[in-house]
């Protein structure tokens, strides 16, 4: 029966290249037409695999990967994925997986949930792992977001470095400004601006490892008077500041918690202060997180919608002074942490096993075609209290020194 199903639905859904499968009882079948994608061979060592990928596709191969129960002709994962992942975008579920995935989207209220608690407990599920891991793949300043490739030769470290300094410029920061950082990181954000624009930041995060990294980093650099990181959830940060930041830090929020989240920062910008929300979206409707993501990624966490993310901005009454889409940025960040991955998988597989590898080389192959295939983008919001809190037109992101140009040409 389960194999039925599974036929019916690889046959239904493989429109482009070309989908060999090998089943638990030895029979082989081919889908897909052969053109317009890569041909991948993969074989089934599991009974209980076709009737778990009919019901739950994403979690049923994750883990069917991660596991050895589901095998890659030459371990071509990244052949497999573009596979699966564009004829998904281009095809939507079959007609009879639809009410399973409607029942994902209702229950996703449930999931996002993320009251103090829970919040912590998922921070420290990602976050918390051993700090060597980061060191195998990230940048040496730790940016564990969306880099910024201004030319596509850019080395990883060039490309979060003007990351950062886009994000400075819409920032407007001037000197002596108090700043908050709401979900720091390991401090890179907060120590850039307090080193390079002369800040008085303040950083929030949940994770302790990332918060004992950034108060030693601060303390290294000889910062610590002006840039201190706290372990604290943003929703208990009280006063007011010039500036607010947040990179890679909402997608962790949760849809019920979104406008909780915008009043936090209305609350704590000060009448002509800036804002500037850096996030991963998606460039269509709502939808519902992996819930292979949910499981052994990032539990609580979810993409939006730019649509459900503004109706909560426009009810805090906060102005859209700049919004900005980044398409294909993180698909290059994503593809230079997996080459720095792999070229250190050795050292991975000392730190955990096979298994945990295997998870992570999957985890980062699978987002890095999602922004490539289907429509995933990051979004940057910049937001004031006043609709004249920064200049009328955006020349002053591209002039040689930002916003002091501008005012030097006045």
């Amino acid at each position: 029966m389960w194999m039925t199903a599974l036929d019916r639905l690889l046959t239904q859904l493989m429109r482009r290249g070309s989908l060999g499968v090998t089943y638990p009882d030895g029979s082989t079948k081919t889908y897909g037409s052969g053109r317009d994608g890569p041909e991948v061979a993969i074989a089934l060592l599991d009974r209980s695999l076709p009737r778990k990928i009919v019901l739950s596709p994403e979690m049923a191969v994750g883990e069917g990967y991660m596991d050895g129960r589901l095998t890659i002709e030459n371990d071509d994962l990244h052949g497999f994925l573009t596979l699966a992942i564009s004829n998904i975008a281009a095809q939507g579920p079959p007609w009879f997986r639809r009410p399973i995935v409607l029942v994902r989207h209702l229950m996703r209220h449930l999931q996002q949930f993320n009251p103090a608690p829970r919040a912590r407990a998922n921070v420290a599920h990602h976050y918390d792992l051993s700090g060597e891991l980061y060191d195998l793949f990230l940048d040496e300043d730790r940016q564990y977001s969306c880099a910024y490739f201004r030319d596509p030769g850019m080395t990883l470290e060039a490309a979060q470095a003007a990351k950062k300094q886009h994000i400075a410029r819409k920032l407007l920061i001037q000197p002596g400004m108090q700043v908050l950082d709401i979900g720091c990181g390991w401090g890179g954000m907060g120590l850039t601006l307090a080193r390079d624009h002369g800040a008085e930041v303040l950083g929030v995060t949940l994770s302790k490892e990332q918060h004992a990294m950034a108060t030693a980093r601060a303390e290294m650099a000889g910062l610590a008077n002006r840039c201190r990181f706290e372990l604290l959830d943003y929703r208990k940060v009280t006063g007011q500041f010039d500036r607010i930041v947040s990179v890679g830090m909402f997608e962790h929020v949760g849809v019920p918690h979104y406008n909780e989240f915008f009043a936090h920062v209305r609350d704590r910008l000060t009448e002509d202060g800036i804002s500037l929300i850096h996030t991963i979206g998606r460039a269509q409707p709502p939808g519902a997180t992996s819930p292979w993501i949910t499981k052994y990624i990032f539990p609580g966490g979810y993409c939006p919608a730019l649509s459900e993310v503004m109706r909560a901005v426009e009810h805090q009454g906060l102005v859209q002074t700049d919004i900005e889409v980044w398409r294909l940025h993180y698909a290059e960040t994503l593809r230079h942490w997996h080459d720095r991955f792999m070229a250190n998988i050795e050292r991975a597989r000392a730190l955990y096993d096979d298994r945990f590898c295997r998870m992570w080389r999957y985890y980062l192959i699978a987002s890095e075609l999602t922004f490539r295939l289907n429509r995933q983008v990051v979004f940057q919001l910049q937001l004031t209290r006043r609709q004249d809190a920064v200049p009328l037109t955006r020349d002053y992101l591209y002039t040689r020194n930002g916003p002091a140009d501008l005012k030097a040409a006045e």
